[in-house]
């Protein structure tokens, strides 16, 4: 607490002032009223010197410590047509100069070049390690909007910490990405300790939507794909079925002089193919099938809706209302890789979001944003067949799925309130988010229960399956797979055999669980975030940013969750007449995560009242499902509880970052960062109520001593994990000319933890040696490029590379070595190599049955392959007709009235907006275009291993069944190189 005291004193000192300088502000807006962010805003002295600068979020720019004269000042955006330049007289002090900018006749036409191209700058947000995405570097992007997020994420990559990258759209979080054709510009990195945000600026992915136009116009698409273009999945032995049809229409326009709109209409028809590529038995001889693959038809149909409005309450105030409609049905949910067709089930969601932001300018000096958003989410899943689970440890899962019939209705609320103001060298930031989310849940998870096999230390049979003898007359005991376990049971089951025989031999269930209960539970948390931050231009040369965040929220007992923030961009050499080459930027700031509601409802339900899970080691009535009040009277069975500790506290990570950003030739930066990242009480989770070490017999289900005096598994959830990153990033970012650009970016990466989230339990509940390792997120190394090049003939060829080393899985014996019901025990590294069930792997000679002495394997000591993802999009554009006379001017040209200024005054507070006229390029004029493009993903139809399966009593340890990125709840990633065509008619 005092050290937040003193930082907001520090801050607060900075206020005094004493400009003889003279300084510019002001605002970018476009004709709706709505600020553009990213807006480029050039200033030329009277010598020729051009200094730019990058507008910030809320569309505000600014230039500190300039000499008095005259200067002449522009600025520009993409889609938007620029005003001509205002030509001024600064004075010492501070004057306004808001820019109104226009959206442009035929945005895939007219190109708003910035002829400075990118720049290093010591502003704030202007760092040139963020990478921009717009117009033509979206193009290369699936249009997809789960391909889109999955190249997005792998873009932030391992540059987010531990939990990925964050999604905002138009400053709200948790937002659904919108249709590709609605995105004016994605950001990802920018301002990385900005305290406005509460996630990792390294991994924090900024999209921000179209606002309505001046004149009516619209787009017609249509996409369409085939399995016949496409080429076989690597994991299947047939090409499995594909057919894309998506439709979209759009239109935006004025609805009076204060007010425009945009609406998007999507429908999605994907017939995907589902690949099941697994080892299971032959249902006549029993004979293991390795490998079976099999595909089948997913119907997946998704209706989008998405208005927009944007009006001009007054001239200094406002208002956008953005609605998104999403319904989406998928049959057959559920099938594939080592899910069988009986696992399958149908899926519904259906969700309504509102967005509403006002935005209002307080006299010469200050903004105020207002944000409100709601989201509601109905979910609902129906299993095609109502069984008890089959689960095959790394083989295959079969029987019914366990959701059975299971519903959802969440609903999310934000409200937001950020301030920007200009005093002086000084620009203040500061603002508040309140977030409350409801869920009404009904979840009969399980209800069916659920059988798992294994595998383990077993006799080895003969060919007429019967143990084989050592010169003792010992049975010969070796390691079998979980397949093997499986076959084993139905085999002797077959013959008659009771359960102990059939135990005896090798077969069995290692575990059964079933839920019952209460399917149906309500829950709610709220959190309240506040900063305050100063972007304070010391010298013309050297930026300085400090700021305070705040944050805290419900259902956890945590009050201390400061996060302070600095940041520093210093440009040597650089002064208020030159345009710096280089630029030395540094930061720190603490990010807090939140608890999400999940957890709290998890440990609601699964509390031993409202629903009770029970788990049976070794049973021996598969494959019947005993009734749950004869449960209580077998006397291994054990009754399974999940708690939130009482102690536990937000997680957190500390980042500090340093980098070099320079100017090189051919409008071209780069920027070199080294970035570490310390992270504290990170969740995890353990078992208190595991049997003491030694007391425990394997062959004895719920055999040991406990801490409790019962044998009941006792689940907490605590905040003890460990993580730590180090990376060094370089970022290039080129506007070659304006045919020409591109953007790249190389990661090295080391990543080491003791957690990878909440589901992670530590393999020895009372030993933690090994625990620390590699973290899920230590890919180390990663390629990302991307560009656009247009060509004479108006053909666009948009590039997408994103190039990974392989990430780490963890490797496990797929048995309950320690009796705390949970299969996630490692092998030992094997030091009698006579010991019986030894495995010989890549990573040495490895025990499954791990005895005193053994080193245990470290967590995720395995290592995947890499991925190598080429995409590419080719587009023809043809452009006919003419559009005739240009728009009117909006109301408030330079000196006058419009959005975001009033009228005119001279003096050190003099107001400007500048708006209207402006040039427009020849195919500008014209009134229609038709684009026809094909869209290549994985162009070079390369094998890209999905998760890598760990269980080394797996048939497939060591080896994928699936290719990444194949799934996900609207899919289509049923082959292995996808070509779709896309045509676009815009009028």
């Amino acid at each position: 607490m005092k050290f937040a005291r003193c930082l907001f004193a520090m801050v607060l000192a900075t206020i005094p002032l004493c400009a003889q300088t003279a300084s510019l502000r002001g605002q970018v807006t476009d004709e709706s009223g709505a600020v553009v962010p990213g807006a480029t805003v050039a200033l030329t002295d009277a010598s020729g010197v051009v200094r730019t600068t990058t507008a910030s979020s809320d569309g505000s720019y600014s230039f500190g410590d300039l000499s008095s004269g005259n200067y002449t000042v522009q600025a520009a955006a993409p889609d938007l047509r620029g005003p001509d330049p205002a030509k001024i007289d600064l004075k010492p002090g501070l004057q306004i100069v808001n820019f109104l900018l226009r959206v442009a006749v035929t945005a895939q036409q007219v190109t708003v070049e910035d002829k400075a191209g990118p720049s290093v700058s010591t502003e704030a947000s202007n760092n040139a390690s963020a990478i921009v995405l717009r117009d033509a570097d979206l193009d290369a992007l699936s249009d997809s909007p789960e391909d889109l997020q999955a190249d997005l994420q792998a873009l932030a990559g391992p540059s987010a910490g531990p939990n990925g990258g964050s999604i905002f759209v138009d400053g709200f979080s948790g937002g659904q990405l919108p249709p590709k054709s609605s995105i004016r510009e994605i950001r990802v990195n920018q301002n990385p300790f900005s305290p406005e945000y509460d996630t990792l600026g390294y991994g924090r992915i900024e999209v921000l939507t179209k606002p309505g136009s001046d004149k009516f116009r619209g787009t017609a698409g249509f996409n369409y794909g085939d399995a016949f273009w496409n080429s076989r999945d690597p994991y299947a032995e047939q090409k499995a079925p594909f057919r894309l049809k998506e439709y979209e229409g759009a239109v935006s326009g004025p609805i009076n002089r204060q007010a425009s709109f945009n609406l998007n209409l999507q429908r999605h028809e994907v017939d995907d193919g589902s690949i099941i590529s697994a080892i299971t038995l032959d249902p006549k001889t029993l004979a293991i099938m390795d490998p079976f693959t099999g595909v089948s038809r997913i119907p997946q149909r998704r209706v989008i809706v998405t208005p927009r409005v944007d009006y001009q309450v007054s001239p200094n105030h406002t208002l956008v209302v953005r609605y998104n409609l999403t319904r989406a049905d998928i049959q057959d949910s559920g099938i594939g890789n080592f899910n069988l067709i009986s696992r399958g089930y149908g899926r519904q969601n259906n969700s309504q979001m509102v967005q509403a932001t006002e935005t209002a300018v307080l006299g010469a000096s200050a903004v105020n944003e207002t944000r409100f958003q709601f989201v509601r989410t109905d979910t609902s899943a129906i299993a095609n067949i109502s069984s008890p689970a089959i689960q095959v440890l790394g083989s295959f899962n079969g029987g019914g799925s366990p959701f059975g019939h299971s519903s959802s209705v969440q609903n999310s609320y934000e409200f937001q309130n950020n301030t920007s103001t200009v005093h002086g060298v000084h620009t203040w930031k500061f603002g508040v988010r309140v977030r409350q989310q409801t869920i009404a849940d009904t979840s009969p998870q399980n209800f069916n229960g659920t059988f798992t096999f294994g595998g383990g230390l077993a006799p080895e049979l003969d060919a007429n399956n019967q143990p084989v003898l050592d010169a003792s007359g010992q049975p010969v005991l070796v390691n079998i797979q979980s397949i093997e376990q499986y076959r084993r049971t139905l085999l002797f089951d077959q013959l008659g055999y009771p359960a102990a025989m059939v135990r005896q031999l090798g077969g069995g269930a290692a575990q059964f669980s079933i839920n019952s209960g209460n399917a149906s539970l309500s829950a709610s948390q709220a959190d309240v975030g506040a900063f305050v931050g100063d972007d304070w231009r010391v010298r013309p040369n050297f930026t300085l940013s400090v700021g305070l965040r705040y944050e805290t929220q419900t259902n956890i007992h945590d009050w201390r969750d400061f996060g302070p923030r600095i940041g520093l961009a210093w440009a040597p050499g650089g002064s208020a007449k030159s345009r710096p080459r280089s630029v030395i930027r540094a930061g720190f700031g603490m990010f807090y995560d939140r608890f999400a509601l999940a957890n709290t409802v998890t440990a609601l339900r699964y509390n031993g009242t409202v629903q009770q899970q029970y788990v049976i080691n070794d049973p021996e009535f598969f494959p019947t499902v005993p009734s749950i009040a004869s449960l209580t009277g077998i006397q291994a069975t054990q009754r399974a509880v999940q708690e939130i500790s009482t102690d536990l506290r937000a997680p957190y990570v500390m980042q500090t970052a340093v980098g070099l950003e320079r100017q090189l030739p051919f409008n071209t930066t780069v920027a070199v960062t080294y970035a570490n990242t310390h992270g504290l009480h990170l969740l995890r989770s353990q078992d208190i109520n595991a049997p003491l070490p030694g007391t425990h017999d394997p062959l004895v289900p719920a055999s040991g001593l406990f801490p409790l005096g019962n044998s009941n598994p006792l689940l907490l959830m605590e905040s003890s994990g460990l993580y730590n990153q180090n990376q060094l990033l370089t970022n290039v970012n080129a506007r070659i000319n304006r045919k020409i650009s591109f953007t790249g970016s190389y990661v090295y990466n080391r990543a080491s933890s003791n957690t990878d989230g909440l589901g992670t339990f530590q393999a020895n509940p009372y030993d933690f040696a090994g625990e620390y390792g590699p973290a899920a997120t230590d890919v180390r190394h990663r390629v990302y490029l991307s560009g656009s090049i247009d060509t004479k003939w108006d053909v666009r060829f948009s590039p997408n590379i994103n190039m990974s080393s392989g990430p780490p899985f963890n490797i496990t014996v797929g048995q309950d070595l320690y009796g705390d019901t949970l299969f996630n025990g490692r092998p030992g590294i094997a030091t009698d190599p006579n010991k019986a069930g030894l495995i010989l792997t890549p990573y040495g000679l490895l025990d499954p049955n791990p005895t005193s002495g053994e080193t245990i394997l470290p967590r995720n000591y395995g290592r995947g392959p890499g991925t190598v993802m080429v995409s590419l999009r080719v587009a023809k554009t043809f452009s006919f007709g003419r559009a005739g006379e240009g728009s009117a001017a909006a109301p408030g040209g330079f000196g006058g009235a419009g959005p975001g200024g009033g009228p005119g005054r001279g003096g050190n507070a003099g107001i400007f907006n500048t708006g209207g006229g402006g040039a427009t390029s020849a195919s500008a004029n014209r009134r229609y275009t038709l684009s026809i493009a094909m869209a290549m993903r994985n162009l070079l139809n390369h094998t890209n291993p999905g998760p890598i399966t760990g269980d080394i009593t797996s048939p497939l340890f060591g080896h994928a069944n699936q290719t990444a990125g194949s799934g996900g709840f609207f899919s289509e990633s049923a082959n292995n190189r996808r070509l779709e065509l896309q045509t676009r008619l815009n009028f």
